[in-house]
């Protein structure tokens, strides 16, 4: 028991690790997004496109990986993964133009695809399902702790060495987790799962039976919308504090660290607590427990974005505060994915489950986000007299332009506390729990 408690807790660690970078190599693109963008002469909506390119082909190919997490051996499927999307992550800093970080952008996707349907899966395997939900929260440090270290140190490298220089940083330690990867011991699929003697294993479709769950449906499309503004948040934030608050490179990163890093920690620490003792108690409580937490974040949002421009301060508590209550979400509904579904289709799940809401969310948010801004910054330049909308000419009203396009965000998070609540409604009577709890 003893040596098998502690080949949990180092798959865990190693897990964590691997998720940290994970994030923070996809955070580096948000947290120099403006020095790319002059650079290369972008606008905003092809500045988004590098977030989207990367979600995209993210997306895409999870659903293979996926399968793969489920027939072969995880821990390799991880380590190669992770040894790829830190070359790619290196590659990056070494690019002359614009088309070529795009392309290494995909490289990285392809990579990063492996780590979420591999390390849910083990986790799942290694906790039962009443711990599942704090297992699975410390593995989501990785997120905040992640992207508050790329907005840290990615800023200050940028500042210091240039933005081609945190690309180049940031993919040395990846080969190191690729290595620890390998050293995991592949738990048992099914073992921490409790079953009847006489219970059938699934038959059909695969994809079929895990889209026949309405709890899962509703999951799906939660990915969506919260998705669609998390990437829209990561991947303009930064620039939102460089731009209208004034702020450079610099301490606009470390700001954007204590917003998307330090204080989402609570959020995501409290939401395995909670949400497992919600979950003792009754079937759908971590579920309503999410519901609350993202309705509450909307009036933070539209609180932040109401500070004037330069009060850098008023802006940070409740921004931070509305992301902290947005993190809730990922340990309460990677856990009851995992829940939901039988333990030799886990990473398939949660592959569908990604490809959904980030082809359809993350993807998008960037792109859509950024297409709005780029709406609103003309519209305030027309307004100005402006009729030749020049680079140079536009600049001046990227500040406003952005600032509007952000309301999006509190509207939806109403939206998504909905689909939330609907999906508390289901969960006591999925049809495709295979697991006893």
């Amino acid at each position: 028991m003893s040596n098998s408690r502690s080949a949990a807790w180092y798959a865990m660690a190693v897990l964590f690790a691997i998720n940290t970078l994970n994030f923070f190599d996809r955070t580096i693109i948000a947290a120099v997004g403006e020095p790319v963008r002059l650079e290369f002469g972008l606008d905003d909506k092809s500045l988004g496109v590098l977030s989207t390119a990367f979600t995209l082909l993210y997306a895409v190919v999870g659903i293979p990986f996926g399968r793969f997490a489920d027939k072969f051996s995880r821990t390799k499927l991880l380590g190669i993964g992770v040894f790829l999307w830190s070359l790619f992550t290196a590659l990056s800093g070494l690019v002359g133009s614009y088309r070529q970080l795009f392309l290494l952008r995909l490289g990285v996707g392809i990579g990063e695809a492996t780590c979420s349907p591999t390390a849910t899966s083990m986790i799942a395997d290694m906790f039962p399902s009443e711990k599942r939900a704090r297992a699975v929260s410390i593995f989501m440090l990785g997120l905040p702790i992640g992207i508050a270290l790329s907005f840290a140190l990615s800023g200050t490298i940028a500042k210091e060495y240039g933005w081609r220089m945190a690309f180049i940083a940031a993919g040395v330690p990846g080969i190191f987790a690729a290595i620890a990867a390998l050293f995991i011991r592949e738990p048992i699929r099914g073992n921490a799962d409790v079953r009847s003697a006489n219970e059938a294993r699934p038959s059909g479709s695969i994809y079929r039976r895990i889209l026949a769950d309405p709890t899962m449906r509703w999951l799906i499309v939660s990915g969506i919308i919260h998705n669609f503004c998390m990437y829209a948040l990561s991947a303009f934030l930064t620039p939102l504090l460089m731009r209208y608050h004034g702020l450079d490179i610099k301490d606009a990163n470390l700001y954007a660290m204590v917003i998307n890093g330090l204080m989402t920690l609570p959020g995501l620490l409290l939401a395995g607590v909670v949400g497992d003792h919600a979950k003792s108690r009754r079937k759908n409580g971590a579920l309503l427990v999410l519901t609350a937490a993202v309705f509450f974040s909307a009036p933070f949002f539209l609180i932040a974005l109401q500070v004037a421009p330069g009060n850098t301060l008023a802006f940070v508590a409740p921004m931070g505060i509305a992301f902290a209550l947005l993190y809730f979400y990922y340990a309460i509904v990677y856990s009851t994915i995992q829940d939901i579904t039988d333990s030799s289709e886990r990473g398939t799940a949660m592959s569908v489950y990604f490809f959904s809401m980030y082809v359809f969310g993350g993807a998008l948010g960037p792109l859509i986000i950024g297409a709005i801004s780029d709406y609103f910054t003309k519209s305030a330049a027309a307004t100005s007299g402006i009729v030749e909308f020049s680079n140079a000419a536009l600049e001046p009203f990227r500040a406003s332009g952005l600032h509007n396009a952000m309301y999006v965000v509190p509207a939806l998070c109403v939206v998504l506390a909905l689909v939330m609540f609907a999906s508390a409604r289901t969960v006591g009577r999925s049809s495709v729990a295979k697991t006893s709890n």
